[in-house]
């Protein structure tokens, strides 16, 4: 599905030059910079869960 985000103009302007500067769309920065955020907060949960698993690795044995 198509999006079109509405930038405010500062931020419009950084990724404008960053694109002329890189030799790159506005359009695929914005999406490598999307994919990062999404996967740095899958890495977040993934952290979360091992923790999780080894700090209470006992309890969740007994539960099984």
């Amino acid at each position: 599905m198509a999006m079109t985000p509405r930038l405010p103009d500062d931020l419009d302007v950084k990724l404008t030059e960053r694109a002329r500067r890189e030799g790159r769309s506005k359009q695929e920065l914005a999406i490598e910079a999307i994919r990062d955020a999404q996967d740095r907060a899958e890495l977040k949960v993934d952290d979360v869960l091992a923790e999780f698993m080894d700090s209470d690795a006992e309890i969740l044995d007994h539960l099984k």
